[in-house]
């Protein structure tokens, strides 16, 4: 097995991945956007994924580690030439290739090399990217007289 990874050496270009098409959302002056974002998906969620919980992804890629990052990031043939990768990808998908080394199980999902869209996909739940926090006034808690008196 020939590392081919500084940052991980304890994997290889061969190594399992899945990269999931993500439907999300961006606010942008008050309106939001629909974006597609290739992430990678760790055996876990893919796990649930497959057993049928609500999910924003629409397509899984079952591909190899070394066929998306190398020099640079390279979309797997089958998704779209639109769709953007997701923050930190590389770093999420050394991780997410971890996950399918310690769980073999998971690898049957989607066999290598093939792409799986039968998935309970739904945007009910919007995934926003960018979202801004506003604390106000009401945010705070109320306390009780006596919480700080010596009694």
């Amino acid at each position: 097995m020939a590392t081919s990874y500084s940052n991980a050496p304890d994997l290889s270009a061969d190594d399992y991945l899945v990269i999931g098409l993500a439907t999300c959302f961006v606010k942008d002056e008050g309106e939001v956007h629909e974006v597609q974002i290739l992430e990678p998906i760790p055996s876990a969620a893919l796990e649930a994924i497959v057993k049928g919980i609500p999910t924003s992804y629409q397509l899984a890629c079952a591909t190899t580690l070394g066929s998306v990052i190398g020099d640079t990031l390279q979309k797997p043939i089958g998704l779209p030439e639109s769709a953007q990768f997701g923050d930190e990808f590389e770093l999420r998908a050394i991780a997410a290739a971890r996950t399918y080394k310690r769980r073999e199980l998971a690898k049957s999902h989607i066999p290598q090399g093939t792409i799986r869209s039968d998935f309970k996909f739904s945007t009910e739940r919007k995934r926003v990217l960018n979202p801004k926090r506003v604390v106000t006034q009401d945010d705070n808690i109320k306390q009780h007289s006596h919480t700080h008196k010596v009694l």
